[in-house]
């Protein structure tokens, strides 16, 4: 699953992923990495998904979000995200 949001996260910086269609798969894709997070990571990843919706309506130049950052927050989030289920996983096969 996080291969896929990565993938499309490569794919939309390449520009062979529209903005729509990339949001459509991490708003799709998210779900069980969310199950496994805090509520405000969820927060978070919606307050950016908007965000990039937002920039798409614009040009680059007329939109207070830099795309390019917005690309990179997202694919932060995704490692942070991972870190956070990484440390959880491990946490557990210590405790059993």
């Amino acid at each position: 699953m996080n291969a896929s949001l990565r993938l499309a996260i490569e794919r939309l910086r390449s520009g062979s992923l529209s903005t729509h269609q990339f949001v459509a798969v991490w708003r799709n894709e998210t779900g069980p990495l969310l199950a496994e997070l805090p509520s405000r990571y969820a927060q978070v990843l919606d307050s950016i998904l908007m965000r990039l919706e937002s920039s798409a309506l614009f040009s680059e130049e007329s939109c207070s979000f830099s795309r390019a950052e917005l690309i990179d927050n997202l694919a932060l989030w995704l490692d942070k995200a991972e870190g956070y289920v990484s440390g959880l996983r491990r946490q557990g096969e210590q405790n059993a």
